[in-house]
């Protein structure tokens, strides 16, 4: 059943899975690559302060075995001696063990990054579970630790082995050296060898780290049910969201319908659009896309307009241009700047016409570019 399960898993994890992920301290990483810094760090730190170490360690180790008569049979001072020699030695590993822990800290952030989570910390009994363990022995993840093991056996046993035939002849030689530089060359051997050895295990690492990512990125990938839930958890149920949008458009339609009654004038084709225009006086700027709509909705504008005695005028070519080339509240476009004015003059000529006057004439001739017309087709 699990590997069916794992078998569905097609779809790349989201970006929510993998956050919740790490909130719960599950990320990639890699014990290989861990281990591989920690121990070059020792190595590196051994080679550099093995010298000096060494001599530390000699003096301390000859302070220590040098007492009076007097000494040698007092507890007291033996004790106390005992106490000073192993806080020297202390100091003398200090600067190591600590370059050591830093690495040991840093090393995790290679793969995975830097994570901290208390979740971490907490039991989780599931792994007490002994399917569960059955399971993990004869998973794939499993072959492949147990591929790793032997590799990092044969790799780590063929490097010792030329290593030991390299320093064979020193290694004999060490017994004919003086003390002090006997101790020094072989601790410099010693460093050498581990260094080697440490630095077979950075091809482990190099093929583990991007394994690691990988595996994780596969863990993590999510059924084709799984990313729709999580859809519908984020982003809520795709039918309530159609009831919200339906809602949000009649809001918008009904603040449109408000602003009809401040128009200055209606442009209509006459039938298929409407769009209402308003000009402010002082304001600065051009006039503006107040309402407009097709069919059903060109008809309630007309209808508002004829209410509260708003101009109606019949434009075809303007009314198709100024619905396709802007939106509500939008400024008119600027090739439009005549053919509005010409427009708002007759608006305005309305306003002003008293019985008895000369009626307006009706503008007929609207300037419309023939490209922002949709009902003019370019040439093939």
């Amino acid at each position: 059943m699990a590997e069916d399960s794992e078998a569905e898993k097609t779809e790349p994890a989201s970006e929510r899975r993998l956050t919740q992920a790490r909130e719960e301290g599950d990320i990639p990483r890699s014990r290989e690559v861990s281990t591989f810094t920690v121990l070059m760090a020792a190595g590196a730190g051994l080679y550099m302060m093995g010298s000096s170490m060494t001599r530390q360690l000699s003096a301390t180790l000859t302070s220590g075995l040098t007492l009076t008569r007097e000494q040698a049979f007092d507890p007291d001072v033996l004790i106390q001696r005992i106490f000073a020699d192993l806080v020297q030695v202390l100091i003398t590993f200090l600067p190591l063990g600590v370059g050591v822990m830093i690495v040991a800290i840093v090393s995790p952030i290679f793969v995975g990054g830097f994570m901290f989570s208390a979740k971490g910390f907490m039991p989780k009994f599931s792994k007490l579970n002994p399917v569960n363990g059955l399971t993990n022995m004869i998973s794939k993840n499993a072959l492949v630790e147990l591929l790793k093991a032997v590799m990092k056996t044969i790799l780590v046993g063929a490097v010792a082995y030329m290593v030991m035939m390299r320093y064979k002849d020193a290694i004999f030689g060490l017994p004919n050296e003086p003390a002090n530089e006997g101790y020094a060359h072989m601790l410099d051997m010693l460093a050498m060898c581990f260094l080697f050895l440490v630095a077979s295990l950075g091809f482990i690492a190099a093929i583990d780290a991007p394994y690691q990512i990988w595996h994780y990125g596969d863990k993590m990938k999510m059924t084709r049910q799984e990313m729709i839930q999580e859809s519908k958890e984020s982003d809520g149920n795709p039918q309530i969201k159609g009831k919200i949008r339906q809602m949000q458009r009649e809001m918008a339609k009904r603040r449109m319908m408000s602003d009809v009654p401040t128009a200055d004038v209606v442009v209509t084709n006459p039938t298929h659009f409407a769009v209402a225009l308003k000009y402010t006086d002082g304001a600065g700027g051009a006039p503006k896309v107040v309402a407009k709509g097709t069919d059903a909705v060109a008809a309630k504008i007309r209808e508002l307009a004829k209410e509260h005695k708003v101009a109606i005028l019949e434009a075809p070519a303007l009314a198709r241009a100024l619905h396709k080339h802007t939106d509500i509240g939008d400024e008119i476009p600027q090739r439009l700047y005549a053919a509005v004015a010409e427009v708002l003059a007759y608006v305005y000529q309305l306003r002003a016409y008293r019985p008895g006057g000369r009626y307006p004439d009706r503008p007929t001739k609207l300037e419309v570019p023939a490209d922002m017309d949709p009902n003019n087709k370019p040439a093939a």
